[in-house]
């Protein structure tokens, strides 16, 4: 029988869930919720329970959270609120629901969904914040926060391609602002294929350069919870 894992991607703007068999097909309708704010682990994660009990038939729960995991543990969530710094999701969720938990950075996640598993592949998502994930081989190097690594004029990656950023000076500048950092990060990286995901990558509308043109694809939002099946593949992930 095929295991059922309820997937959940958290962000900052909006939580999506929903139910996928193995072989990553849906087995239930994909839920949003707005993001509670003041989004305290005390009120995500009791949104998160609710979500949990809407979904009752699963087996596991894999969760893509925007922070920096390690064993389970979250390490800063900028975009939610400071009180995340060190807080014990996995094994406060573990005692609640009583069901497997594995939880990881949200981009992660996401590149898990996306990538070929060949060369090195970088992956950025853009919404609320600016975040990434890179691998060699599928192998993934975890916790990568290039959207705090300073950039351009002492802002970070996320200074300027945010979703505060959006808002302040406009699509066309954004995509300005996207297109110098997508260069920018393949001298970096020397990446084989970038992947594009997050709920704002809907809006990227300028071409690349003839050179790049072949290294980067956008790919579905979606990802962030399909990726979560690799949560329960990969050692390097679960927690």
């Amino acid at each position: 029988m095929s295991l059922l894992t309820l997937a959940i991607d958290v962000g900052g703007s909006s939580i999506k869930a929903i139910i996928l068999q193995e072989d990553g097909t849906n087995a239930s309708a994909r839920s949003l919720i707005h993001t509670p704010h003041p989004a305290t682990p005390d009120v995500i994660v009791a949104t998160l329970i609710d979500l949990s009990t809407k979904h009752c038939v699963y087996d596991r729960i894999s969760i893509g959270f925007p922070s920096v995991v390690e064993n389970g543990v979250t390490r800063g969530a900028i975009n939610l609120h400071p009180d995340w710094d060190g807080f014990p999701l996995a094994e406060v969720l573990q005692n609640k629901l009583g069901k497997p938990i594995a939880i990881a950075n949200d981009a992660d996640v996401q590149g898990c969904g996306a990538i070929a598993g060949q060369g090195v592949e970088l992956v950025i998502t853009l919404g609320t914040g600016f975040g990434s994930s890179l691998y060699l081989n599928g192998k993934l190097l975890p916790n990568l926060e290039l959207g705090q690594h300073i950039w351009c004029d002492h802002d970070t990656y996320e200074d300027r391609l945010g979703q505060a950023a959006l808002e302040q000076v406009g699509i066309e500048v954004w995509n300005m602002r996207l297109i110098e950092a997508i260069a920018t990060l393949y001298k970096l990286f020397n990446y084989d294929k970038l992947y594009i995901g997050g709920g704002n990558a809907r809006l990227v509308t300028l071409a690349l350069p003839p050179n790049l043109s072949e290294k980067v694809a956008i790919v579905s939002n979606d990802l962030g919870l399909i990726g979560g099946l690799a949560l329960w593949r990969s050692s390097d992930l679960k927690n």
